[in-house]
């Protein structure tokens, strides 16, 4: 096998990497909203979600054009530098995710292309016109016109549905989370999936697999690409659904309707111009209107203001991890520079995912109550369980103790004849 060929395979098996990332990470710009509210059960959730990923990412490929042809000199991309991308991408999203900031991949994957073509070949190897028409200005354009299309939009709502049984309208407004919540999903798989298949075309065509004419990815790119999305949304991502869903907006049913519909709007017109937009940044901008548009609605600004921070050192970030994966690459050189940048990466994912075990969030415990940060409360509830009692209370206590409202369980002793004839009766 030659190095060439050896290379184009670890460039597509970690671009198909990248995607299922991006697929966790970003489950929650659909569905964090219709968890939080009650709409969708956690895993019914994202299940549904990937199912509408995976067929969104049929629907479109102009984006897809764009990640190969807009953003850098197509003549001057090596197979070594499109790794090193990846890799740049891959680990800032990783961190991101650990953190439960749900920032760009987007930005981190675009980020991490321009570091390392920056490291490689210099700043005349990017086409800056293209990243500032079509990455930077849409991302900021588009997040501003969410927010502002949630807030009135959450506005009318509560203004339409004024003396309306609350009850009656929330249950009525839940139904119709489904619906633009599953539009949140398909219009997220015509726009992100496309973003790797661009990866792969830019790698087929500096391989010469494919011309540097050709204006479509190969289908076979498609359908990978669209399954590997779909796996990682179905992974669920649940740190940075708990960040979206209870820690920036405390959301109720007609504000998820009002979010998720802006976000699936504007998501649609950008992919059907081929703008890379970020999905999250659009759908953060939506939960954030539906906390203003809501009368008497908290906002955590302290959260939002991090997420701001996050999305504006997306890109250096990303960058200096691509530039540096680059450098790490091409110095060593050859069958060994590869072999070594993928043993980085692979130990890199390993620690970022042991340490997410230490405080661990799934679908049992995404909606526990934001006591200050993401996983405030939830360790110390966990190690109270492992050292507070037998294994039998353990499981008593599962079983029983199953919301904040539920009288909590008291286990007594055998010797306590009180009890024991409450038992017996």
């Amino acid at each position: 096998m030659s190095l060439d060929l050896f290379l184009l395979i670890i460039v597509v098996v970690t671009a198909l990497g990248f995607d299922f990332t991006n697929g966790f990470h970003d489950t929650g710009n659909a569905m964090a909203t219709s968890i939080a509210s009650g709409a969708l059960k956690p895993k019914a959730a994202v299940t549904l979600s990937a199912c509408l990923n995976l067929v969104g990412a049929f629907l479109s490929t102009a984006v897809a054009a764009t990640i190969a042809k807009g953003l850098v000199d197509a003549h001057l991309v090596s197979l070594e530098l499109v790794f090193a991308g990846l890799v740049g991408g891959i680990v800032w999203n990783l961190l991101t995710w650990l953190l439960g900031i749900p920032s760009s991949s987007s930005h981190a994957l675009i980020g991490g292309i321009v570091g390392a073509m920056l490291a490689a070949v210099g700043g005349h190897g990017v086409i800056w016109s293209g990243v500032v028409s079509k990455v930077l200005v849409p991302a900021v354009v588009a997040t501003v016109i969410a927010t502002l299309i949630a807030s009135v939009g959450t506005w009318l709502v509560y203004r339409f549905t004024h003396g309306v049984d609350e009850e009656h309208a929330e249950k009525m407004f839940r139904r119709g989370q489904v619906g633009s919540a599953a539009l949140v999903s398909l219009a997220h798989g015509t726009n992100d999936a496309q973003k790797t298949m661009g990866v792969i075309f830019l790698a087929l065509m500096s391989y010469g697999a494919v011309s540097k004419s050709e204006t479509l990815p190969p289908l076979w790119v498609i359908v990978s690409c669209a399954l590997a999305m779909a796996a990682g949304t179905y992974t669920g991502g649940w740190r940075i659904i708990r960040t979206l869903g209870k820690g920036l907006v405390e959301i109720k049913p007609p504000q998820g309707m009002a979010a998720e519909s802006s976000a699936a709007a504007v998501i649609l017109l950008s992919s059907h111009f081929g703008y890379s937009l970020s999905t999250t940044q659009v759908a953060t901008g939506s939960v954030l209107g539906s906390g203003v548009g809501k009368p008497g609605a908290e906002v955590r600004w302290g959260v939002a203001g991090r997420m701001a921070i996050a999305w504006l050192v997306t890109l250096p970030m990303a960058g200096g991890v691509g530039a540096a994966a680059y450098w790490l690459v091409h110095g060593i050189g050859g069958f060994a520079g590869i072999i070594i940048g993928v043993a980085v990466l692979i130990t890199t994912v390993v620690a970022i995912w042991l340490r997410s075990r230490r405080a661990r969030i799934d679908h049992n415990n995404v909606n526990a109550e934001w006591e200050g940060s993401l996983t405030g409360g939830l360790s110390a509830a966990g190690e109270q369980s492992a050292d507070d009692g037998s294994p039998v209370e353990h499981a008593l206590r599962s079983a029983f103790d199953t919301g904040p409202d539920t009288p909590q369980l008291k286990v007594v002793g055998q010797d306590d004849p009180a009890a024991r004839e409450i038992v017996r009766s």
